[in-house]
């Protein structure tokens, strides 16, 4: 996995909004907080000549005491690494379950070994590793509702004696 720069701002409130003091680039100032973190963003993009603004991490940490920003910005780093880790843990279950399905476990069987519902290996199995590619449907699929009333409305009714 690519480490990602993390670029941390700290957010002090002024008469005309914030200033954005941001670790080892600058400082730059926003109206509001809300719109500290994209004003951030543009500020190291365009100091540091980086071309993807979406290519870093930012923590806009109003300054608070010193044990309060601490933990924000720990709390903040914590959801960062899970989500990573998330990303990573779903990549890993996608691969086990196309291996497992490749052995002839069914879905119910996948299912069971991954401790997870049949519909969640179905979605696992779906799903493509090149973006922007769709699954196909299976051949298989059950006939839809328009086609099993045209059979049926098509089926010869036995003769009565």
């Amino acid at each position: 996995m690519v480490a990602v720069t993390t670029y941390i701002v700290t957010a002090k409130r002024w008469s005309r909004g914030w200033e954005l003091h941001i670790d080892g680039v600058g400082v730059t100032q926003a109206r509001s907080l809300s719109v500290a973190e994209s004003m951030a963003r543009e500020y190291i993009a365009f100091k540091l000549d980086i071309n993807d603004e979406n290519s870093f991490d930012v923590d806009v940490v109003p300054e608070l005491d010193a044990d309060l920003s601490r933990q924000v910005r720990t709390a903040r780093e914590q959801v960062r690494t899970a989500a990573r880790q998330q990303q990573k843990a779903a990549a890993q279950q996608r691969d086990v379950a196309r291996k497992l399905s490749e052995t002839g476990l069914t879905g119910r069987e996948i299912a069971a070994v991954l401790g997870m519902s049949p519909q969640r290996v179905s979605q696992l199995l779906s799903k493509s590793d090149t973006p922007g590619h769709k699954a196909v449907a299976s051949s298989k699929a059950a006939p839809s509702a328009s086609a099993r009333v045209a059979a049926s409305n098509s089926a010869v009714e036995p003769e009565r004696p």
